[in-house]
Parts: C-alpha cells; sequence; structure tokens
C-alpha cells in the first residue's frame, strides 16, 4: 500500500477539510504529510519534512505538521519556533495521545480528524486568528 492510496479520496476530503476549518480560528497553519515508511527516529523525519516543506517560513513561526508513516505506523506532530517559545515542551503530548488512541481504535481518518481541530482549538489561545491572515501554506496533504 502506498502512502498515497492509504486514505480513500473521501478520506482526504474530510482531512483537507479538518485543516482548513481548524485554520479559520488561528494565523496558525497546519500541514499532514503520509509516508510509507520512515527508516529514522519519528521526530527526526518529521523535522526534515516540515523544513522540505518550508513549514518554517511562516510569518509567525507557527506551522503545525502531523507526520504519519503508515507501514510501520510511526507518528509525531512537531510544531515551529515560534509554538514552542509559547508553549511547554507537552503542548502537543495531549492531542497526540487522543489521536494513537483513534489509531489504536482502526480510526486512522478520524484521529488526524480529531487532532487537528484541537490543535486548531490549542493554537487558537496562542495565535488567535487575525483579519489580515493569509493562508500561508496550502491544505492538501502531502506524499512521498
Amino acid at each position: 500500500m502506498s502512502a498515497k492510496t492509504f486514505f480513500t479520496a473521501e478520506e482526504q476530503r474530510r482531512i483537507v477539510e479538518a485543516i482548513a476549518q481548524a485554520e479559520m480560528s488561528t494565523s496558525g497553519e497546519i500541514r499532514v504529510h503520509l509516508e510509507k515508511k520512515c527508516n529514522l527516529e519519528v521526530l527526526d523525519r518529521a523535522s526534515q519534512v516540515f523544513a522540505k516543506l518550508n513549514m518554517h517560513k511562516t510569518a509567525e513561526r507557527n506551522g503545525v505538521l502531523f507526520y504519519l508513516a503508515v507501514e510501520n505506523r510511526k507518528f509525531a506532530i512537531l510544531g515551529d519556533a515560534g509554538i514552542n517559545a509559547k508553549t511547554g515542551s507537552d503542548f502537543w503530548n495531549e492531542i497526540k495521545a487522543d489521536v494513537v488512541q483513534d489509531f489504536s481504535s482502526g480510526n486512522i481518518a478520524d484521529g488526524l480528524v480529531n487532532g487537528i481541530l484541537k490543535a486548531g482549538e490549542q493554537l487558537k489561545a496562542h495565535f488567535p486568528y487575525q483579519s489580515d491572515d493569509v493562508n500561508e501554506l496550502p491544505n492538501e496533504i502531502s506524499f512521498k
């Protein structure tokens, strides 16, 4: 199974819609990246993908990456420096735990959708939506 075919077209649409909905209440930027396999420590690979997707180039350094390697079931949530400067080091742990719980129940797409929406709520507290906000990063899922 490839990363591109892991989710159905409907599941992909729901994930992209969740990103758009989450970003309506925050200036934060959320991306989802899927790969077939991760051969590194998951946070190291997520960091590489974060840089490749230019997520560090947002004005407020408030990008968030949901990274998933589908074959070996590795998952990480990675936030940029602007978020880390305003939050504790365990900021994403609760959301990650909820997502992983959904994953273990077989609800992968639902887990991502719920995690993305929760991330939007968390980001809203530190990075509220501004009237001049622009969507700095695409909402589409990226694949490798």
